[in-house]
């Protein structure tokens, strides 16, 4: 079964509204074995949403549309079923007393706008609406189905998960796609490439690999697809292992897990608290830290240092220091770092002094200079980074470094 995605409304096309729900869609088919062959979005208009829906019928065997299903002039999807498939509109009673019911419970009046939300296609099974007025309308012809859903995030992914992905697993019980996803820290997509050729060249062949880079980071994700989803979760361990082999020093998770996730569990598992001493980044590495549930159990505090006054005054660094070296200098960030344990009475803190750009390099410090460093106690280790000339790739790239060597250090503690 191969599937399409058509997301309906004018405000997707000029860029008011982002389309998550295609992007959501399409995880939760792919997770129940169904492939997505394409995504397209439509303007309201009848015309182009019966074009859009013809050519997505002669590709695929499963199409998924949301949106134009409101009470408003401007939704015209049910209406462009009913011609696509042939059918007219007909009062349905259980519809019209949901809606009446939704009307009552918020204590409004029951227009006749809204009365129409119960005008359905004849030929259509009704999916009910939990959290709205426009149902869903699941129609056949020719083998192949359409399902159509409110464009209200929440109304649709309701209907998603209790009818039309059941539904759909049904018909699909016999096949499965199985998914897992690396996360490597530390190493270019190009290199990371040349490493694992072999690996990736004797990949069975039901079992494809994909490179999924973005700042700092490469996720490789495998997908496995068969009759046998043990047989699969199996297939797929196994080159996972393969693969922890060859690349141990770059791996640091799997599927959703999140870097500083890793490291909150790491320091709660050890009993150990964390700071942080920022220049370059700006707050933006003890942001990451805090946004994991429970963080206060081990996040002490930040120092953002952003003026070089502020470094020597809250973090003690040495004035000559910077004078000597620079603030984007090892002598200067190792500085921050124990200093900032001491001053947070933090087990670990992480630092970070940089030039970020666009502006503000040098010959010998170009923009995208970074250095980070962690200190443990008495113990510190730095790192010099060469990012590029882009600033808030920058400070994201210089986070997830320093928080990929906030990891490694805590597992050697």
């Amino acid at each position: 079964m191969h599937a399409e995605i058509i997301t309906i409304g004018e405000e997707l096309l000029i860029g008011q509204i982002v389309n998550t729900n295609a992007a959501w869609i399409a995880e939760r088919l792919n997770e129940a074995g169904v492939k997505v062959r394409q995504v397209s979005v439509v303007s309201d208009t009848e015309e182009e949403i019966l074009r859009v829906l013809s050519e997505a019928f002669e590709r695929s065997s499963l199409v998924l549309m949301t949106g134009g299903l409101g009470p408003t002039r401007d939704d015209v999807t049910k209406l462009a079923l009913c011609h696509f498939f042939n059918t007219s509109l007909v009062l349905n009673q259980e519809v019209l007393e949901d809606v009446r019911m939704l009307f009552s419970q918020r204590k409004l009046p029951l227009t006749e706008l809204n009365r129409q939300q119960a005008l359905v296609p004849e030929a259509a099974r009704v999916i009910r609406n939990a959290h709205g007025t426009a149902p869903g309308l699941w129609l056949e012809k020719e083998g192949k189905i359409c399902v159509a859903m409110p464009g209200v995030p929440y109304e649709m992914k309701t209907m998603m998960d209790e009818y039309i992905i059941p539904e759909l697993k049904k018909q699909r019980k016999n096949h499965y796609i199985v998914h897992r996803t690396i996360l490597t820290q530390g190493i270019g997509e190009s290199f990371l490439s040349e490493i694992i050729s072999d690996w990736e060249n004797n990949l069975p062949s039901f079992i494809k690999l994909a490179y999924l880079p973005s700042p700092g980071m490469v996720r490789l994700r495998l997908s496995a697809s068969g009759r046998s989803e043990k047989e699969l979760t199996k297939a797929l361990a196994q080159q996972e292992a393969k693969l922890a082999e060859l690349i141990p020093e770059y791996i640091w998770g799997f599927d959703r897990d999140t870097l500083e996730g890793v490291i909150g569990k790491l320091l709660v598992e050890k009993g150990l608290t964390v700071s942080t001493a920022e220049s370059c980044t700006g707050g933006y590495l003890a942001h990451k830290i805090t946004s994991v549930a429970g963080s206060s159990a081990y996040f002490m505090g930040s120092i953002v240092a952003y003026a070089n006054e502020l470094k020597s005054r809250f973090l003690w660094v040495d004035k000559k220091l910077i004078e000597k070296h620079g603030a984007v200098s090892r002598q200067v960030v190792e500085t921050m770092a124990l200093n900032g344990c001491q001053t947070m009475s933090s087990d670990f803190c992480v630092a970070t002094s940089g030039i970020a750009g666009p502006g503000g390099g040098t010959p010998e410090k170009p923009v995208g200079t970074v250095w980070i460093a962690v200190a443990h106690g008495e113990k510190v280790s730095s790192k010099l980074l060469h990012l590029g000339d882009q600033r808030d790739r920058n400070i994201a790239r210089a986070t997830l470094a320093a928080l990929a060597l906030l990891r490694e250090k805590i597992l050697e503690a």
